[in-house]
């Protein structure tokens, strides 16, 4: 029996969701700033200002400020470049193709970004006007484009949008969990006779995590632009950091893993009649990857959680899982030692192997993801003081001033 749904009932759940919020706020700065735009310009359907509301109210503050002066600013640079033309020439195909190239070069010198050709566009509209008319539809083409962008940023100042940090905890997590699972398959994989189609599987399996990670980026991109500018988050750029070095390290080990499958496909097109390993080794191997597919997962647990509780249990699962692991690997390791003595054949895959499996763990180990962490939040404070290095002159005389009125006990 198929589950009846009330599509109201599931609006209402949605309504957090990033492409759902954008919606909702888009449609309603576009209706407003219309409104604004009909009380003052002269224009009798001055669709410029919700057209720029549209373009400006994105899901984050932080792009929606960005957005409001590249916008404003294309505009602006086009209505010079078209008042310049219509004093000189008028409305000709030559004049047209010379404003537009003019507009475009123009355009990429004043870092319109993505709103290049809106430059060329708002000359083009305002060159296509009467001489009369020129000054006229140039001032209220600009004035449009101003309500809508100040009525955007406006809409999201006063209605501060969701921070975006649980989707992309849920990608981040998402993409651990089918690492945890491609591991669980190679667990599976080494113990006994493994055909070349399997192990080409796993392969194909691995390679589709760069996909992935593509997704991830992406969602993690999104909630570093709700973490700035937002004043309901407190420690954004720790939070930055912290999702940010996670989904690199988690990168690196994919890469890595992928690796993996591809060392055990090649040995699986080498031992096409026998198993990929002694029983022994085998069953120690599967200990080792069902060890790292939980350490993955509690790595993804302590950079995603945001409670201290959680995070101290998932950081001592993780010590936990990467201590058996590393203890597997020694027993591998000796044990694939004491068969390439009696057989050496394709000893170069079996210490490849071993050097990838090294690389995995060294990327997950928690010490050197507190090292990174703060050598991220060292580079990011010195980006920051080189990029306003006048706001950071006034913090310094801020906490000078600060520790001179504290008294001295």
């Amino acid at each position: 029996m198929r589950e009846v749904t009330d599509p109201l009932l599931d609006l209402v759940r949605r309504h957090s969701e990033p492409v759902v919020a954008q919606t909702l706020r888009s449609t309603i700065a576009a209706v407003i700033s219309y409104v604004v735009a009909l009380m003052v310009s002269s224009e009798p359907a001055p669709l410029t200002a919700p057209l720029t509301a549209l373009l400006v109210v994105q899901v984050t503050l932080y792009t929606t400020l960005t957005t409001s002066v590249r916008r404003v600013n294309s505009v602006v640079v086009g209505v010079v470049i078209a008042i310049g033309f219509s004093s000189l020439v008028g409305l000709t195909w030559w004049s047209l193709g010379l404003i537009i190239l003019a507009s475009l070069v123009i355009g990429r010198f004043v870092k319109a970004g993505e709103f290049v050709p809106e430059v060329a566009i708002s000359a083009m509209l305002v060159l296509g006007v009467t001489t009369t008319r020129v000054a006229a539809t140039a001032w209220d083409r600009v004035l449009e484009t101003l309500i809508g962008a100040v009525v955007g940023l406006l809409f999201n100042v006063l209605f501060v949008p969701p921070v975006l940090v649980q989707p992309a905890s849920q990608a981040i997590e998402g993409l651990a969990g089918r690492m945890r699972v491609l591991l669980l398959s190679l667990s599976d994989e080494v113990v006994g006779h493994t055909p070349v189609v399997e192990a080409a599987a796993r392969l194909h399996e691995a390679r589709r995590l760069d996909h992935d990670i593509v997704q991830v980026d992406a969602a993690l991109r999104q909630a570093e632009d709700s973490l700035r500018l937002n004043p309901r988050v407190k420690e954004g750029l720790l939070s930055r950091v912290v999702l940010r070095t996670g989904l690199d390290t988690l990168e690196i080990s994919a890469v890595v893993l992928r690796t993996v499958c591809r060392t055990l496909t090649d040995l699986a097109k080498a031992r096409t009649e026998e198993s990929l390993f002694s029983s022994r080794i085998g069953v120690s191997l599967s200990e080792l990857f069902r060890h790292m597919a939980r350490a993955v997962d509690s790595f993804a647990v302590l950079i995603t959680t945001q409670v201290s509780a959680n995070a101290d249990k998932a950081e001592d699962r993780l010590v936990k899982e990467l201590a058996a692991s590393r203890e597997s690997r020694e027993t591998v390791a000796h044990l694939l030692l004491d068969e390439v003595q009696e057989h050496p054949r394709q000893w170069q895959l079996h210490g490849a192997l071993l050097a990838e499996i090294d690389r995995i763990l060294d990327e997950l180990d928690v010490e050197k993801r507190s090292q990174r962490l703060v050598e991220e939040l060292d580079r990011q404070s010195r980006e920051q003081r080189e990029r306003y290095p006048l706001v950071d002159k006034l913090r310094g005389r801020l906490r000078l001033g600060r520790s001179r009125r504290e008294p001295v006990l």
